[in-house]
């Protein structure tokens, strides 16, 4: 079975397991878990930021930026295919009583600086006012777009100049990274918070990290506690958590098979199939007289998953799992579909 629905699929390699088994732990609520201690170091320097806190998973991470970025009943900004609004069960309005605003990003899911002034709510007697905004990078449902560094400055700028702070959910911003070919830094250093995945491309078993001020970091790590994230001996899974650090680079081979199996696809009648610029491939049936679903479920009985993004657009999300003859075979496979 080729599984390509996400690359939260990959089974960690023989180097973490092994980083896994020989980690030394302690408790982490305590801050004496030494593994954990030197993750969160590390992942604060890749994004430039002074502090980091280990999560569970990355929408932890998101919510726990809301809920120590705000205020309860303040508004969020956010774009309006955002995974933190789109995806996260609502968690802003569960978890921290937001009230959220959503922005058209357009095709690449970037609100503009005027967009985001325009949707600035000043505090007064009768409003909360606006509290955050939330960008994305690489954005999900635009097919794993990267961002450049200058749009996200610019809609930052707009937000600082309204003493407004800015959260990046950057579950893939390594891969952005990579596909801008430019420093993780360079890409997280206008927004004051990021959160990142090492369960996702990086190929760890599990964990996120939220980075930003040291401030910050502190209260959310109490914030953390109070949403049930608070770990012991979690050394254990933040040994692979390091391991993964040192695979931002082979993200370059996901995105070159990403781009193979697209031309692959885009290629097979009634297929529409634009060039991937990360490891995400969106695959649009609608003129293969076909809908999303029967298109999976015919893919799924010849060997090869996805996942569905929409009435007629499937997914397929390429990962260190899989390789370019998988890829070779995805096409072959969906062609006989067809």
């Amino acid at each position: 079975m080729i599984d390509l629905r996400s690359d939260t699929v990959t089974k960690p390699d023989e180097a973490m397991r092994e980083a896994a088994k020989t980690a030394e732990v302690g408790d982490d609520v305590y801050g004496e878990d030494p593994t954990v201690n030197e993750l969160e170091s590390r992942a604060a320097d890749l994004v430039g930021k002074e502090d980091a806190l280990y999560v569970p998973t990355g929408t932890m991470g998101n919510q726990l930026a809301a809920r120590t970025h705000t205020e309860r009943g303040q508004e969020i900004l956010v774009e309006r295919e955002s995974h933190i609004y789109k995806w996260e069960l609502g968690g802003l309005a569960q978890l921290s009583s937001l009230q959220v605003r959503t922005l058209d990003g357009g095709e690449r899911g970037i609100p503009t600086p005027e967009q985001v002034r325009e949707g600035y709510v000043e505090e007064d007697a009768h409003r909360p006012g606006t509290g955050l905004l939330s960008l994305e990078n690489t954005h999900n449902s635009k097919g794993g777009v990267a961002i450049e560094p200058e749009k996200i400055a610019a809609a930052a700028e707009a937000a600082h100049d309204l003493d407004i702070p800015v959260h990046l959910d950057g579950a893939r911003v390594c891969n952005a990274a990579v596909a801008l070919d430019v420093p993780v830094h360079e890409v997280t250093e206008s927004v004051d918070t990021v959160m990142f995945c090492l369960s996702k491309g990086l190929g760890a078993p599990v964990g996120s990290i939220l980075a930003g001020p040291e401030a910050f970091i502190a209260t959310a790590r109490r914030n953390r506690k109070l949403f049930g994230g608070g770990m012991r001996q979690v050394g254990v899974v933040a040994g692979p958590g390091l391991e993964a650090l040192g695979n931002v680079e082979r993200l370059a081979e996901d995105h070159e098979n990403a781009k193979t199996l697209a031309a692959g696809l885009d290629e097979l009648p009634g297929l529409s199939v634009p060039e991937p610029e990360t490891n995400i491939v969106l695959v649009d049936t609608s003129a293969a007289d076909v809908d999303a679903d029967g298109f999976l479920t015919a893919c799924e009985e010849t060997g090869v998953i996805g996942s569905k993004f929409g009435e007629e657009t499937v997914r397929f999300c390429t990962h260190w799992d899989v390789d370019a003859e998988d890829m070779e075979t995805t096409v072959d496979r969906v062609a006989s579909v067809l």
